[in-house]
């Protein structure tokens, strides 16, 4: 029988949210996560970020929507969900058997739709922290997005601060000039934590027939291939803000995940390696416990930010 791992060991807080252990599962990737209640323990994870959600259902982008990369995937599923009243009739209500921390991700196209969806969220037992994704148009703003203006960040952090008492934790988009400017701007208007990255932007043609392998013609570009990316810009956040940084992009193994966390990431999310193997995370959770034991290290805190300075050259 595999002896699972200690939370004395493992246990770490983002914000008001405690965790048994580092691993979460990222927004878009798991569902919301009582599609995989048959295939693993839920209550194993360090908490569950359910996939993006909207004051009113959204049907997404036409088809095809997911294309195969060359070490990774391009989605255009465009934010496709069932909305907040029909998952917290219909969802909520079996994710509220497990002792697993369940995290909101929440999104709008302007202000006042952020803050009517945290409202709502407030009052709702058995959410127990908000994800923002600022990787959305703002259409107040001719459809730039939220997270690529600091004061645009800061000024919907603001107003979900304004209308919840839960931790909020802010995604942050790597398609930006500077990361860390960002996470420094949602820091200063009372982001609980961040986390990073979202998907990159990219495309794929199908050079037979000339067209865009996606409906969307651009998708998000996620998996292996953004790994080094999406460490460098976890390393840069996590040296210029105060707050926990969660690490997200191309965790596979319970080295990429250690690695995250050495860079300075508190936590971090699996997305894309649940499509390669839906237990993914689990694997990840006792990797991760076996290597404290290899390396005795007390407890997976010691981790964070323990990169090693290379040597200066004689």
């Amino acid at each position: 029988m595999t002896q699972l791992p200690s939370t004395k060991t493992m246990d770490i807080e983002i914000g008001d949210l405690r965790l048994k252990n580092p691993v979460m599962t990222a927004s878009g990737t798991f569902g919301y996560a009582v599609e995989f209640r048959d295939i693993l323990d839920l209550n194993r994870l360090g908490g569950v970020v359910v996939k993006g959600l909207s004051l009113s259902p959204v049907p997404g982008n036409p088809p095809p929507r997911i294309v195969e990369t060359a070490c990774g995937m391009l989605n255009a599923i465009g934010l496709e969900n069932i909305g907040i009243e029909v998952f917290v009739r219909e969802k909520l209500p079996v994710l509220k058997e497990y002792s697993v921390p369940v995290i909101a991700n929440i999104y709008g196209t302007t202000e006042e739709e952020y803050g009517e969806l945290t409202r709502q969220i407030d009052s709702i037992d058995g959410i127990d922290a908000i994800e923002v994704n600022i990787s959305c148009p703002n259409v107040k703003a001719g459809g730039v997005a939220f997270g690529t203006d600091p004061d645009s960040a800061a000024a919907v952090v603001e107003v979900v601060k304004n209308h919840t008492g839960k931790t909020v934790i802010v995604k942050l988009s790597p398609n930006v000039t500077s990361v860390a400017l960002i996470a420094k701007s949602v820091e200063a208007a009372g982001a609980d934590a961040v986390s990073l990255v979202n998907t990159l932007t990219g495309m794929s043609i199908d050079a037979e027939t000339r067209r865009p392998r996606l409906g969307n013609v651009t998708g998000g570009l996620s998996g292996p291939a953004i790994k080094p990316v999406a460490l460098r810009m976890v390393w840069e956040v996590a040296r210029a803000v105060d707050i926990p940084v969660i690490g997200i992009g191309g965790i596979m193994t319970a080295t990429d995940a250690v690695e995250f966390m050495i860079a300075g990431a508190s936590a971090v999310q699996v997305g894309t390696a649940s499509f390669v193997n839906p237990r993914a995370c689990i694997d990840i959770i006792d990797g991760m416990a076996d290597y404290l034991v290899r390396h005795e290290i007390g407890h997976v805190r010691d981790l964070v930010g323990s990169l090693i300075p290379v040597p200066a050259s004689a």
